[in-house]
């Protein structure tokens, strides 16, 4: 078995009641930059907040690569309602040897509570099995994410690690969890 790669051929548009799943192009900076520059949407992140726009150019950059270099899919989450963009999601890394990918992705505030989350990934578990032909997908989430968490769980996600100060940012060690879901036959 070997993860199916004639998905990077094109671009793979997902569609669900709500959402367009497209890709990140330029025309998505504000958007990106927006939620990146939000504390709130950081706040589990080891990362810094977004800048400028130049920042968010230079990640959709480097999205874009790493579809064109087969490591990754990213997707920019669509409103069908209005065409406004509210997250990103997608495999920020594939395992090919393992069959296995990372997904990871983050949605705007304003969005939180509406499920769009869950609409979103479960389209992106979906593509995973059975057009790429995963065998598992792992998150890697904070502890303290409880949304993520109860995300993850109720999408049928175990989990698989803790790490003990597995992050460093900012001087600062943080905890970071592991969580996978197996493909079942």
């Amino acid at each position: 078995m070997e993860i199916n790669r004639a998905v990077f051929s094109h671009f793979p548009v997902l569609e669900t009641r709500r959402l367009l799943l497209r890709g990140i192009g330029s025309a998505d900076a504000r958007e990106i930059w927006a939620m990146r520059a939000s504390g709130r949407v950081n706040q589990f992140i080891a990362r810094s907040a977004m800048e400028t726009l130049d920042q968010a150019e230079a990640l959709i950059a480097r999205t874009m690569a790493a579809f064109e270099q087969q490591q990754g899919i990213g997707w920019a989450g669509v409103l069908k309602a209005n065409g406004a963009m509210i997250g990103t999601c997608g495999f920020n890394s594939i395992d090919y040897p393992n069959l296995r990918a990372e997904i990871g992705g983050e949605l705007a505030v304003a969005q939180w509570g509406t499920h769009m989350a869950l609409e979103a990934v479960t389209a992106i578990l979906q593509f995973g099995w059975e057009a790429m032909g995963l065998h598992s997908i792992e998150a890697k989430v904070a502890p303290a994410n409880r949304g993520a968490i109860a995300l993850l769980e109720h999408l049928g996600f175990s989990k698989e690690a803790h790490f003990k100060d597995r992050i460093r940012f900012n001087d600062t060690f943080s905890d970071m969890a592991v969580y996978t879901l197996i493909r079942r036959p």
